[in-house]
């Protein structure tokens, strides 16, 4: 396979990319390195299958150009600050809904039919402690990040629809892991570098989710493109539990050998506006597919502490 990865100098999409890699297929990572890092895939400038191309989706010529000649385009990159939508309005439309458009419409011109995108648990809207399977609705966002994936989503279906394109689509929990640019873990760790005595938390600290190793999440990336065969293929991606963000702070300080750090809480039951405080997401179908998530939520976060810590002492 002769893959596209937009966004794979990200996070999630450089993982994917030694994944691909690592099978024999053919890669071209298109990033604009926004957010994204060359440092993040430097190891694989050397490989004959890969190739770098430094572009923005949002230039419609430059995304059909780099989709032209491949076999399928995973459509990682967007927004990796959920929270940013609160000052930034438009940033989800920009950078999710938009160069989401340009890559379908460049795939329909250059007749390439198969596409993964990452959407993700937001699109379930604030339902507390409810378990939600794929066919759960109403679908009612309470963030801007969780409204443009529903878009996407619904974009991504019309197109399937009238243009004979297949797509695959995970609804992702909360992935942690080397190379991460965001999120609590991360956050935790670079507060108590700067202060190893006090840890302020965003809420009341019992917000709870399921955290899932980046290593776990392309695993069960390539696993649902590859046995599920249907039109629009919706998939939720978790872990078998779930974790509270007072057990992470807890986890955190243990990696980092810290004793007797006083705790504080800004108070509320979420971190800021549009988050969701409680995600209950139900994994029977992929399950049923043959899933089988290698870490417990506590354990996810424990490994990428450890692992971002290495990188953080590194800089």
């Amino acid at each position: 396979m002769k893959a596209l990865i937009a966004g794979g100098a990200g996070f999630l999409g450089s993982h994917l990319t030694d994944k691909l890699l690592a099978a024999g297929n053919s890669v071209i990572v298109y990033d604009n390195l926004s957010s994204g890092s060359k440092g993040r895939i430097c190891h694989n400038l050397k490989n004959p299958l890969f190739k770098f191309v430094q572009g923005d989706l949002l230039n419609f010529e430059d995304t059909a150009k780099a989709v032209r000649g491949c076999d399928m385009v995973f459509h990682m990159a967007s927004n990796p600050d959920i929270s940013r939508g609160i000052t930034e309005t438009d940033l989800d439309l920009r950078l999710g809904v938009l160069t989401l458009y340009n890559i379908l419409e460049s795939m329909r011109l250059a007749d390439v039919g198969r596409i993964f995108f990452p959407s993700g648990s937001g699109v379930y809207g604030d339902v507390g402690l409810t378990s939600t399977d794929e066919r759960f609705g109403p679908l009612l966002p309470v963030s801007l990040y969780g409204a443009s994936k529903l878009a996407c989503e619904a974009l991504i279906s019309a197109f399937c629809h009238m243009f004979d394109i297949q797509a695959w689509i995970g609804r992702l929990a909360n992935i942690v892991g080397a190379r991460q640019t965001h999120g609590v873990v991360l956050d935790f760790l670079k507060k108590l570098k700067r202060n190893a005595s006090e840890l302020k938390i965003l809420g009341d600290g019992t917000q709870s989710k399921s955290y899932v190793h980046a290593t776990d999440c392309v695993d069960a990336i390539m696993l649902i493109v590859n046995r599920s065969v249907g039109r629009v293929n919706t998939f939720n991606i978790a872990g078998p539990d779930c974790l509270d963000v007072t057990s992470i702070a807890k986890i955190v300080t243990g990696v980092m050998g810290l004793d007797n750090v006083r705790v504080r809480y800004s108070g509320g039951d979420r971190g800021w506006k549009g988050d969701v405080p409680r995600v209950r997401m139900d994994t029977s179908k992929i399950v049923t597919l043959g899933w089988k998530c290698s870490m417990t939520s506590s354990e996810a976060v424990e490994r990428a502490a450890r692992e971002l810590l290495r990188e953080l002492e590194s800089l």
